[in-house]
């Protein structure tokens, strides 16, 4: 049986940014996936290292709000009628935790992660030499009504205080940005963030950065985790044990926590994207979030990805076409070049996330050994590298760049 030092479950962007710091620190590390990596929840996002989100996405909150979501037809959110008695519990929690107390304690659990999200990304970027997949042109957050737009321009002096770059883009200066959008009233010019034009390709090269520096990468089944008198163990392509165990599965960590007897509140928000052409001499110079639809359009190596909102619904079950049918209705109205779709089917992901908006980060409280990184809801992109160091300098006895306790497990206990 192979032994490391640590063993990390999940190669996804958060997995393997942690295999990446903890190698780093001198730990021999072995990565296990039933895939490749970056072909889970890590492949489907809208490409965003989103230093300009620093208010966590929450539960709408007021009567108004109930019954426009609650009539299910929606571009942004939907629901499965018949999943919701199961899913109630949690939306009741994360309802209760998207109060204005509640949101404002989210709001600086997660500053910390997402300030330091651009930085640890340029470090992995830099040591993987995959440049040619990051753009430093921001995104655009756009609005169709005059309404919208104007009040949303009325709010952004509060978030001043976060120190966030941007431009307001009336119609003719958005129209300049991207001559090829239509029907679109002003937008927001983030410039803080950074964009990912291929995510998959992205995460495979700092897990290629891993193995060149002597990381394993074997393909296993994270559910065969056994605790021994010294460690861990993982049934993979070969038997591997180690010391430490970090679950990083995202959506299927549940798996872990599961077995280690703990009763963790993680819900998934279901999202689905599609690839398109786009009429010749057309193009999308940025991502832009179409913020009334709901939608983001990202251009991608692999086409125009068009990305849905949030759809609640069993985990398990097929994707389907509902809220990207939705979406596309929209956005062809505001893109009329958007050309056919370049593959049968569209893609479907899981988004892990914890009621209270922030992702669970350290050790499994009574078990030795055991450590979490999962829960980062729609950013696991944005801040994988960030909670990588974070993970590594606690189990490395580092002090932690920033503080951990906002992370820990022990909140739901």
């Amino acid at each position: 049986m192979r032994k490391f030092d640590t063993i990390i479950l999940g190669a996804g962007i958060i997995g393997v940014s942690t295999a990446l710091h903890l190698q780093a620190r001198g730990h021999s590390v072995c990565l296990i996936d039933k895939k490749d990596p970056g072909e889970g929840t890590s492949y489907g996002n809208a490409g965003l290292i989103e230093r300009s989100s620093v208010i966590p996405y929450s539960f709408p909150r007021g009567l108004a709000n109930l019954i426009k979501y609650g009539l299910n037809n929606r571009t942004d959110v939907r629901y499965d009628l018949a999943y919701m008695p199961k899913l109630a519990p949690w939306l009741f929690q994360f309802w209760r935790h998207s109060s204005a107390d509640g949101l404002a304690k989210a709001t600086k659990a997660m500053l910390p992660l997402v300030e330091a999200s651009v930085t640890e990304h340029d470090f992995l970027i830099d040591q993987a030499g995959c440049q040619n997949l990051v753009q430093d042109k921001g995104w655009l957050e756009a609005f169709c009504s005059e309404q919208a737009f104007d009040a949303f321009v009325k709010n952004l002096p509060s978030l001043d205080r976060f120190g966030l770059n941007y431009k307001v883009l009336d119609s003719t200066g958005f129209a300049a940005a991207e001559p090829s959008m239509r029907n679109i009233a002003g937008a927001v010019h983030w410039l803080d963030p950074k964009t990912v034009n291929d995510p998959s390709a992205l995460v495979k090269a700092y897990a290629s950065l891993f193995t060149q520096r002597g990381g394993v990468f074997l393909h296993g089944d994270a559910s065969t985790l056994q605790q021994q008198s010294d460690g861990w163990s993982v049934r993979a392509s070969e038997p591997v044990t180690a010391r430490n165990v970090v679950a990083a599965l995202g959506p299927q960590s549940h798996l872990i926590y599961d077995k280690a007897g703990m009763k963790l509140p993680m819900a998934v928000k279901r999202g689905t994207h599609l690839h398109f052409s786009l009429d010749d001499g057309a193009a999308l110079n940025h991502p832009v979030v179409e913020v009334e639809g709901g939608y983001v359009l990202a251009p991608m190596r692999q086409g125009m990805r068009l990305t849905t909102g949030i759809e609640f619904a069993a985990p398990d079950a097929p994707a389907n076409r509902i809220l990207l049918d939705r979406a596309e209705k929209r956005a062809r109205k505001v893109l009329p070049s958007l050309g056919k779709p370049v593959e049968a089917q569209p893609w479907l992901g899981l988004r892990p996330c914890m009621p209270d908006m922030r992702p669970v980060i350290g050790q499994v409280p009574n078990k030795p050994g055991l450590w979490m990184n999962f829960g980062h809801a729609h950013h696991g992109l944005t801040l994988g590298p960030a909670s990588g160091r974070l993970l590594a300098e606690l189990m490395t006895g580092e002090k932690p760049f920033i503080p951990a306790e906002p992370y820990s497990a022990s909140r739901f206990m």
